[in-house]
């Protein structure tokens, strides 16, 4: 082994490394740190910031951001898109910058999508302490607000020697490049250590190529599993994010196309099937369509395909009530596979649709079956079709604005969302035409993610359309990465509905009894609640000013116009659009468990515990 050693400082060496790591699967590689997006303060300038300004563009591509947290939602959105089998990285400054990495780091590892996040850290010798922006522990010297970061992170280190690094940074890649382990991976960087140097062995800087492996099924796992779908009457496939993770979506439809099993999404699993496929039913759960969550009701076995099971997905348990159902799960994590006292297949989701296909060779449901949900899908068709039409000159409902974006998208164009009202109408109504064409992040459902991700999967995607759609709560909480778009000549297109207010909480504090208290961006009325006149916010003009292309529409017509011209351009493009706030869009199909307040003194709140208790009778526990 060559004794040749490179002296750098710690952040050289972590950046001329990262440059180096190559993620592979299927024969195909990537870039595993594909650039790295930061913001400055004293506690990486000097360190990570100077590596970066040394390394040059060619070796780390680096990207500037204005908010910690959107810039991990970039990230997010860009791994997402490449099949997180790229990443980015994520470098800030001590204290408030580094704990303003906690709740992208969450969505990211809840969603198990990679990313780096290299925070800086206070002084590992101690020379200066405390220093300005520290967290003083009484009793655990040893502690700083990085650790806050622990439990939101797949893999934690503290580099406080230079030569922790190599065992450290090997590690973090080993796991952002392991499909069944990914999520957030933190390295805290004292900023002293960020500057000191070292003498690194060239092996550390030698081409690293990471294989994403692809999992196949155990025998045992797989004969249990064929033999209950063949004994089946009424399966169901309930499709996750995994799918698309794995890339598994023509493996599934070969599986589909050969057995005639139908096909409910989640959230992130939503495009596994083009939506005109007949074995598509749509979304599943709370916000699922009716023809989903019908037929969820009777199945007998359901099949998870990369799924959580979360609680909008089960209808918190209230979903599957065919009293003898039964479960198979096929996930790359044991800790998924064996959710709801499933039959588990810890696979890869590509193989084992694969391995599923050839054991159920000759295997296929009842025509009546196929008949029966064939005749629901077409039912719904008629749903989405009536909350999409509009009249031209009608002021557009929120459902409307979703036909109008319809009839505009093409099958590669990504439309991206995670919170409010918008999810719900997206997870019913959305004809998904392509696997990568929904993209909604509803695991963490983190307002503020849309305009950040949709700069991260512009990235990874150059030349594809692309859609972030916010309300005008969501637009309040982080339009900062506007700039950014701006600044690297990124042509996304913001759709920004204005419905003054929290509309999807707004909805739900009704139904639970909370009476629409603190949900309406309103001025205060003589009696003290928030129920005067809308609050003369124009968002439009706020978007203008950040340097986007603003086009504000009134009507329908309008409305497809803006849209027609915004994906055409080639500049970041807002089409801002108030909505009238009727309801059009179906309700639920499916119970949420939101507690209600046992005893009140408001009829609303009584009224609203009796509907819950009702409820609450519904849930069952699958043993």
């Amino acid at each position: 082994m060559s004794t040749t050693t490179r002296r750098l400082t710690t952040a050289q060496a972590l950046v001329r490394f990262l440059s180096a790591q190559y993620s592979e699967r299927d024969g195909v590689r990537h870039r595993l740190i594909a650039g790295t997006w930061g913001i400055f303060g004293h506690g990486n300038v000097a360190g990570i910031g100077q590596a970066l300004l040394e390394a040059g563009e060619g070796t780390m591509p680096f990207h500037q951001g204005r908010n910690e947290q959107s810039m991990v939602h970039a990230a997010v959105g860009y791994a997402r898109q490449l099949n997180r089998l790229s990443a980015q990285a994520v470098t800030t400054s001590i204290g408030p910058g580094a704990t303003n990495l906690v709740t992208g780091a969450a969505l990211a590892t809840i969603n198990r999508l990679p990313v780096l996040l290299l925070p800086g850290d206070y002084f590992a010798t101690r020379s200066a302490d405390p220093l300005l922006q520290q967290l003083e522990h009484p009793v655990e010297a040893d502690v700083s607000v990085n650790d806050t970061l622990r439990p939101v992170s797949r893999y934690f280190d503290r580099i406080t020697r230079p030569e922790m690094l190599i065992p450290a940074a090997l590690n973090a890649m080993r796991v952002l490049a392991d499909p069944a382990d990914t999520g957030a991976v933190t390295l805290a960087m004292p900023q002293d250590v960020q500057a000191e140097a070292y003498d690194w062995p060239e092996e550390f800087f030698a081409e690293r190529v990471w294989h994403v492996r692809r999992p196949v099924v155990d025998p045992c796992e797989l004969a249990e599993a064929v033999q209950a779908i063949r004994a089946a009457g009424r399966p169901l496939i309930v499709a996750g994010g995994g799918v698309h993770h794995s890339e598994a979506e023509a493996a599934l439809k070969a599986l589909v196309d050969a057995t005639g099993i139908p096909v409910a999404s989640t959230q992130a699993g939503k495009g596994s099937l083009r939506h005109d496929h007949p074995a598509d039913l749509g979304g599943i759960g709370h916000t699922g369509t009716a023809v989903s969550d019908d037929i969820a009701r009777t199945a007998d076995l359901i099949i998870g395909v990369g799924t959580r099971y979360t609680d909008f997905t089960t209808a918190s348990n209230t979903l599957f009530q065919q009293p003898g159902v039964r479960f198979v799960n096929l996930n790359i994590t044991a800790f998924d596979a064996h959710k709801l006292a499933a039959r588990p297949l810890v696979a890869d989701a590509r193989t084992g649709l694969e391995a599923l296909t050839e054991g159920l060779s000759g295997h296929r449901v009842d025509a009546a079956y196929e008949a029966e949900y064939r005749a629901g899908k077409a039912r719904w068709e008629e749903v989405v079709q009536a909350a999409y039409r509009a009249e031209d000159s009608a002021v557009p409902t929120q459902t409307q604005v979703l036909g109008a974006l319809d009839a505009v998208v093409g099958d590669d164009d990504v439309v991206i969302n995670a919170a409010g009202s918008l999810p719900g109408d997206l997870h019913k109504l959305w004809r998904a035409r392509g696997p990568r064409q929904y993209h909604l992040e509803y695991g963490y459902s983190c307002m503020g993610y849309e305009i950040p991700a949709g700069i991260g999967v512009q990235q990874a995607a150059p030349g594809t359309p692309v859609w972030s759609l916010v309300g005008d709560g969501t637009y309040l909480m982080m339009p900062t990465e506007i700039v950014t778009a701006v600044q690297e000549g990124l042509p996304v297109n913001l759709v920004l509905i204005q419905n003054h207010g929290y509309a999807s909480i707004g909805g739900l504090s009704e139904e639970v009894g909370g009476e629409r208290f603190g949900t309406a961006y309103r001025y205060r009325a003589a009696d003290g609640t928030f129920s005067g006149a809308p609050l003369p916010v124009d968002l439009a003009a706020n978007a203008a000013s950040l340097g986007m292309d603003v086009i504000r529409a009134k009507t329908v017509r309008e409305l497809r116009d803006a849209l027609a011209a915004a994906r055409a351009s080639d500049r970041p493009t807002c089409v801002y659009v108030e909505t009238d706030p009727t309801p059009t869009a179906p309700p639920a199909e499916a119970w949420w468990d939101v507690p209600v307040a046992e005893v009140a003194s408001r009829d609303a709140a009584s009224s609203a515990r009796e509907r819950y208790d009702g409820h609450v009778a519904d849930r069952r526990r699958h043993l």
